[in-house]
């Protein structure tokens, strides 16, 4: 039989096979097929290369016509055509629009079965037509968009401030969570063992109720933090001059809080005035989110209060206080990543994506 003519690489080719011969997460197919081409392309005869790797020389035959034939593209299976479709465009079409646009007559959402019977197609059906153009009709989210007509303002201020703070200064963000309730449960928790996980009665005995002041320095990640047994102006004025005595005299105070009604009475706005190191920058109202304090709250709630049992308002405080120092002990500061124009452009696309207003929203 006539020597085959040596099959010759282009540097792109070779540096493409030996790319899909050599990774992990290559198709094996794929790898073995690379390994097939480079074999040849080094000068060897199909039946010695079937014999280095263990092949059929009939395999390697075929997969080196494919790759002349067609190159790269040929060492790809060829499509298979399968079962025919028994589902037509417009059936699709129909489950779509109906998910879209219509409630059932008995919820307030499609399920699946009920898609099912609506429609005439089984349950995997209406799953996968689902699935395949994303739509979750069993699940729902909340949003709020701020209606703060000074809303761009105070985004690009506050976030300006945790982008670059200013030197020989300090950044705390404040807020309150307020209410926070002493529960008891009504019989004793079931620990964890193996195989079950911890259980608690689902009703409980209240205590009473604490409300935490906390500032968070964003620089270091440190918390100044006081229990109240009331949420007023008054407790708020006693936390400013907890503030006051654990910051340097020598730097500048920058305040970030929300417009609360505990925040803006006389006695701290007096109590403020008098003291021009002191500098508010107040958050656009319902954007509680851009308060970093928050994340510490959500800490405290996942952490200690929400499977917390607290039999008195003290042993809560107790509890919250113990919390704070074992924070205070190793903080680390939130990272904030990113800008005042990438929030204001996520914003606009959700607004475009979810009005029928053409019009460009104008941050």
């Amino acid at each position: 039989m006539a020597r085959l003519a040596a099959l010759v690489l282009s540097e792109a080719e070779r540096s493409e096979l030996t790319a899909l011969a050599a990774r992990r997460k290559t198709a094996q197919a794929l790898a073995l097929r690379a390994r097939i081409i480079l074999g040849c392309a080094e000068g060897a005869q199909n039946k010695d290369v079937a014999v280095r790797l263990g092949l059929d020389q009939a395999t390697v035959g075929k997969w080196r016509r494919r790759f002349v034939a067609r190159r790269m593209d040929g060492l790809h299976d060829e499509p298979r055509s399968g079962a025919p479709r028994t589902i037509d465009d417009a059936r699709i079409e129909a489950v779509i629009v109906r998910t879209l646009e219509s409630t059932p007559p008995d919820a307030t959402h499609w399920s699946s079965r009920g898609m099912s019977r609506a429609s005439g197609l089984s349950v995997s059906t209406v799953q996968r037509i689902w699935r395949a153009f994303g739509l979750q009709p069993h699940r729902s989210e909340s949003f709020k968009l701020s209606t703060d007509p000074l809303f761009v303002e105070k985004v690009r201020d506050v976030v300006g401030l945790y982008v670059s703070p200013p030197a020989h200064a300090v950044v705390l963000c404040v807020d309150e969570k307020s209410q926070i309730q002493a529960l008891d449960r009504s019989q004793p928790l079931l620990p964890m063992r193996p195989g079950q996980v911890e259980r608690r009665t689902h009703d409980y005995t209240r205590h009473g109720t604490t409300s935490l002041f906390a500032a968070l320095d964003i620089a270091t990640g440190r918390v100044i933090g006081k229990c109240f047994p009331r949420h007023r102006a008054t407790e708020f004025r006693r936390f400013l001059d907890e503030i006051e005595k654990a910051v340097p005299e020598d730097l500048e105070v920058h305040l970030v809080m929300d417009n609360y009604a505990t925040h803006k009475t006389a006695l701290i706005r007096n109590w403020l005035a008098k003291r021009p190191r002191w500098h508010v920058h107040l958050t656009p109202t319902g954007s509680s989110w851009i308060n970093q304090v928050e994340r510490f709250f959500a800490l405290l709630t996942e952490r200690q209060i929400r499977r917390g049992i607290h039999s008195s308002v003290a042993e809560l405080q107790a509890a919250i206080e113990a919390f704070i120092e074992q924070h205070n002990a190793d903080p680390k500061p939130f990272r904030w990543t990113k800008s005042a124009d990438d929030i204001l452009a996520s914003i606009e696309r959700f607004c475009l994506r979810n009005t029928n207003v053409d019009n460009k929203v104008n941050f």
